[in-house]
């Protein structure tokens, strides 16, 4: 089978969705029936401790654009890849890390993402798919998620590495450019 059918039957098989404007292809999994206390807003209704997503972009939706997340949010590669995993800190820095499965080259197979962190992921031209599995904790809720950024973003974020660029940031932004 060829890595295009594989993505093409694991999209039918797991039930995965595109994703609108972050894109790629989305499937809940579920959440814990344990529950924390919201903190934003304080004295909202209760979370559950974690929710849990597949997670696939192929070579239609290379590129989980730049979003915010509230939550933490645990990538692990399941099959397929390389993809790159950027992550923008609140304090300006940013990381890079490869989920893959070679470990010699500095590969992971999995991508821990603190929550308050903006994100973006490219899948290497080289390859077909990448299926993960995301572990959000606490759970994903659509009021707790942002997308899209504009020029301040940008700024902030311009030359903190050697692949922060003007052009690849605005990239990661793709068509959800925002005025801020």
């Amino acid at each position: 089978m060829s890595t295009e059918s594989r993505a093409g039957a694991i999209i039918r098989q797991l039930d995965l969705k595109p994703l609108p404007k972050e894109s790629g292809y989305l499937g809940l999994i579920g959440s814990s029936a344990l529950t924390t206390p919201a903190d934003d807003p304080p004295g909202g209704p209760p979370l559950a401790i974690q929710s849990q997503v597949y997670y696939m972009l192929t070579r239609d939706f290379p590129i989980n654009y730049l979003h915010w997340l509230a939550p933490d949010d645990t990538h692990i590669l399941v099959e397929g890849g390389p993809v790159d995993y950027f992550i923008f800190h609140p304090d300006g820095h940013v990381d890079k890390i490869t989920l893959g499965r070679d470990y010699a080259a500095g590969q992971r197979p999995i991508a821990p993402v603190p929550g308050g962190c903006w994100k973006a992921l490219r899948l290497h031209e080289s390859v077909s798919f990448a299926l993960m599995v995301n572990v959000l904790t606490p759970e994903f809720t659509a009021d707790r998620v942002k997308i899209g950024a504009g020029a301040g973003w940008i700024q902030r974020y311009k030359g903190a590495a050697s692949w922060a660029t003007e052009e690849n940031l605005r990239a990661f932004i793709g068509p959800n450019w925002t005025d801020n």
